[in-house]
């Protein structure tokens, strides 16, 4: 029987920063640098009362909820998070402490675990799930898999303006009524230092470095994945979710896999008059030659009609959350799924039966790419997300307050501040147990 996510659900901070009103004047900036160039509006904070926890647990709260789960139905909980404020007791533990307050019995039996591999850690946790069930361990029961972050730079950093918090829950089941995970899968790995965090909270990043490590291993995922799916072909996918730290870097990878996807294709014929053939490197003396010639087409490519409709049709929709969130990290990629398939059900498109191309990275580095299908009925479960009220009920913030909210949310801070919101029917943080461990209670 097929294996996949069965539902899904999202969790995003209380807070909100408005990059065009607010980050944007304090920087004495022109706004465009952060919609257009970046592609983002706003971000998401967690309140004083929220952190990785409180966001992972509200969102598997209302996913069990809404699919009518008791703990002795999950037999595994998988929380991804490069967040985590603890080297030895995992989050999934916090997470599953939460759910016992509210729901009858407890998950005692059921393998907990915490998943690290920068960003892509969401996706792998996935795989282990599916593998997990396909293996025929699971007896009956389903699996829970948390993304989980608390996306935070160190004020000034360049990478602040991509800062962001939330959580993606994902049911993992037999039979599933969102998406098959399908059996092809690329990878494309090596050991690289464009992102880092060495027992520090705040990351040390090489961002030019790192743009070009995602695109290169998003190049080695996909050339891997074709020996296991075979020929591809643009119009094959109906939806290409990417890891989305920011929507410009969408922008230029979507561009690099049209690319390599149309190779060979009726695409590239159809194409030369316009744009000439893509360069092969057996027709040119030297890499460097190669390579200018592969870039000035590639301009070419993005510029034509037919690659901004492919761009519309399959990319664009997915970024529609990612562009007032932020980067979550680990749930960046299972955002931009969700993003996708809710755009497509508020327009009516039938995508039963289609294919998705979902295209995780993390730094450090690996990507993967693989395939899912999309099942019967998958409008019903997208449609039960609450995210765009999430997102109109989130407190926007002064710069003061962001100030102020990024101190309470630093490691190395002791700041005590009143929160913003009042929390109302989720888990919050509750203070400090005596060996220093995390509390947490849920309010009515």
């Amino acid at each position: 029987m097929p294996t996949g996510i069965d539902g899904v659900e999202i969790r995003t901070g209380n807070l909100k920063l408005d990059l065009a009103e607010t980050f944007a004047p304090e920087k004495d900036d022109d706004p465009a640098k952060y919609t257009k160039g970046l592609g983002l509006h706003a971000s998401s904070f967690p309140d004083t009362y929220e952190d990785i926890v409180t966001m992972a647990a509200n969102a598997a709260k209302r996913l069990m909820e809404r699919k009518g789960l008791q703990p002795d139905d999950i037999g595994r909980i998988d929380v991804a998070t490069e967040s985590a404020f603890d080297h030895a007791k995992p989050v999934s533990t916090y997470v599953a402490g939460c759910l016992e307050q509210v729901f009858e019995g407890d998950f005692h039996h059921a393998n907990k675990g915490e998943r690290k591999f920068a960003c892509i850690a969401g996706t792998q946790a996935l795989d282990d799930a599916v593998n997990w069930i396909e293996a025929g361990k699971n007896r009956g029961r389903a699996a829970l898999v948390i993304a989980t972050d608390t996306a935070l730079y160190e004020r000034g950093d360049s990478g602040e303006a991509t800062q962001g918090a939330g959580a993606v829950a994902m049911l993992v089941d037999e039979d599933p009524d969102l998406v098959t995970v399908d059996p092809d899968q690329g990878y494309g790995s090596a050991d690289e230092t464009d992102f880092l965090k060495p027992n520090q909270q705040f990351p040390s990043v090489d961002g030019k470095r790192s743009m070009q490590v995602y695109l290169a291993r998003m190049r080695e995922a996909l050339t891997d994945f074709e020996r296991s799916w075979g020929d591809t072909h643009p119009d094959q996918f109906a939806l290409v979710p990417f890891h989305t730290p920011f929507p410009g870097m969408v922008r230029k990878a979507a561009v690099l896999g049209f690319r390599h996807l149309m190779r060979g294709t009726d695409i590239e014929d159809a194409l030369e008059s316009e744009i000439g053939r893509q360069p092969r490197r057996d027709d040119f003396a030297d890499d460097e030659a190669f390579m200018d010639a592969l870039s000035e087409y590639t301009d070419a490519l993005g510029e034509t009609d037919r690659y901004a409709e492919w761009y519309d049709d399959t990319i664009e929709s997915t970024l529609a959350i990612s562009r007032h969130v932020g980067n979550w990290y680990t749930g960046s990629v299972h955002l931009a799924r969700a993003a996708g398939l809710r755009e497509a059900a508020q327009a009516g498109v039938d995508l039963a039966g289609e294919h998705l191309l979902v295209a995780s990275y993390g730094s450090g580095a690996q990507a993967e790419i693989h395939a899912e299908t999309v099942q019967d009925g998958w409008e019903a479960e997208i449609e039960q997300l609450n995210v765009e009220d999430q997102l109109d009920d989130r407190y926007d913030i002064s710069w003061s307050e962001y100030e102020t909210i990024h101190e309470v949310h630093d490691y190395d801070e002791t700041t005590d501040v009143d929160p913003f919101t009042t929390p109302s029917r989720e888990f919050v943080f509750d203070g400090w147990g005596r060996m220093g461990e995390r509390k947490y209670t849920y309010v009515e």
